[in-house]
């Protein structure tokens, strides 16, 4: 009795997987057929496209229909013909949503797994064929899913229509990406990679382009250098900037790369003659001579501290100069503007310092620190017109209105505590 029943379990267990198989591979053919009625008569058979795609969706997560090249070709052409079809309606409203989530994606992913099953002649035939139909479809949806800010899936689509173009060149049939636009579509999928935060893939994209035989563009070497950043891979980063640089001199992006990383290092020596060549190239760049007089008031702090006055005054003196500069051209400047301010307001809290740890009363060094503030002044009344809520500005004003005496400490310390307490001024005091 026993032995009836264990042989009648094995035999269940054995018509089980016959019918597994056979349910998985005829919801592939019926998936086929749903969509040939779909395609006889669209206006009717509307939920004969939706009803193909699950059947195809089920089939293929059964391990006998992903070894059918007839399943993957279904696959493609039933998520080929519902990116058509949303593709249609947008072209009459383009505002109109698609309404799958990456359909010429999935596409692709059919006809790219039923070519690498191929072994017959046809079914190679047909599965290129789906590709060349489907790669217009990757570009476009790439461009909708950068559009949309859906930038992963932007890069995904984007990397698909390269790897289509992959797929048809090597099978001898032409591409809608030429050998000129290729090295632009690659860097375009690590760039949306890199907007995705997805680092490792975006490089992985970038690395592609060399590796094919074509030069880096500017562009990529930057995109290289933040990837590498990103990633931890300080050494790596510096080498891509190097060679950029070499290749690439007058490339402002990587101009201020490597002018942050100077910064970073404290080379300010070096700087001050990357800085002035730039402004040579660029003199109408307001940020060049902002940073040059940063890195000026760098080396004054240093020499400051070195107790070496003379030059540090000189230091000092040439930060303003370039401040001015930037003022003059750009008067709407914020940051132009304050950090002139700055220059002599900080001055004025070094000699305040000074006075107060030696107990000096001198009238004459009073009227100093009151001049060197009297200076500073105007430079923060043009930035508070320019911003009513930046800190640094109240602040400023703030505490000179308090060393004048003067009655609108008080109206900058209520704005000041306004904008700290996360609310914001209406309106600029000085317009």
């Amino acid at each position: 009795m026993k032995k009836f029943l264990f042989a009648l379990l094995a035999l269940l267990f054995t018509f089980g997987i016959a019918r597994a198989q056979e349910n998985g591979v005829q919801m592939a053919k019926n998936a086929g057929r749903a969509l040939a009625l779909y395609a006889a008569d669209p206006a009717n058979n509307n939920a004969k496209l939706a009803e193909a795609k699950q059947k195809i969706d089920q089939a293929l997560q059964t391990p006998e229909a992903q070894a059918l090249v007839s399943a993957w070709q279904t696959k493609g052409e039933i998520y080929s013909t519902i990116y058509e079809k949303d593709l249609v309606q947008k072209q009459f409203n383009p505002e109109a949503k698609m309404s799958g989530d990456n359909d010429a994606l999935e596409s692709y992913k059919g006809y790219a797994k039923a070519l690498e099953l191929a072994t017959k002649k046809y079914e190679k035939s047909d599965a290129l064929k789906g590709l060349t139909s489907v790669q217009s479809g990757l570009i476009n949806m790439s461009i909708f899913k950068y559009e949309a800010r859906e930038y992963f899936k932007s890069y995904e689509s984007s990397l698909a229509a390269v790897q289509c173009h992959d797929l048809l060149v090597a099978n001898a049939q032409k591409s809608m990406i030429s050998d000129t636009d290729l090295a632009d579509r690659i860097y375009f999928a690590g760039y949306c990679a890199m907007l995705a935060n997805r680092h490792m893939e975006a490089l992985q994209a970038f690395q592609d382009i060399p590796q094919r035989g074509y030069q880096m563009k500017e562009e990529v070497y930057e995109a290289m250098v933040t990837c590498k950043t990103e990633l931890g891979d300080d050494a790596g980063a510096l080498a891509v900037l190097a060679e950029g640089r070499r290749k690439y001199p007058d490339n402002s992006g990587l101009l201020f790369i490597e002018i942050n990383q100077y910064m970073k290092e404290g080379r300010l020596d070096e700087l001050t003659g990357i800085l002035k060549k730039a402004i040579e190239k660029e003199p109408d760049n307001v940020s060049l001579y902002i940073t040059l007089g940063r890195v000026y008031e760098g080396l004054q702090q240093r020499e400051r501290a070195a107790q070496n006055t003379e030059k540090a005054q000189e230091y000092l003196q040439l930060a303003a100069e370039n401040y001015t500069e930037a003022v003059r051209r750009d008067p709407q400047s914020l940051d132009a503007h304050y950090q002139l301010g700055q220059v002599y307001y900080n001055q004025a809290a070094i000699l305040t310092k000074e006075l107060t740890e030696s107990g000096n009363t001198d009238e004459e060094r009073f009227q100093e620190v009151m001049a060197l503030f009297d200076q500073a002044l105007p430079n923060f009344q043009k930035a508070e017109s320019l911003d009513a809520n930046d800190l640094n500005t109240l602040t400023a004003l703030a505490e000179i209105y308090t060393r004048k005496e003067d009655g609108l400490a008080a109206e900058f310390q209520k704005r000041l505590n306004r904008v700290k307490n996360g609310g914001k001024n209406t309106a600029s005091y000085f317009r």
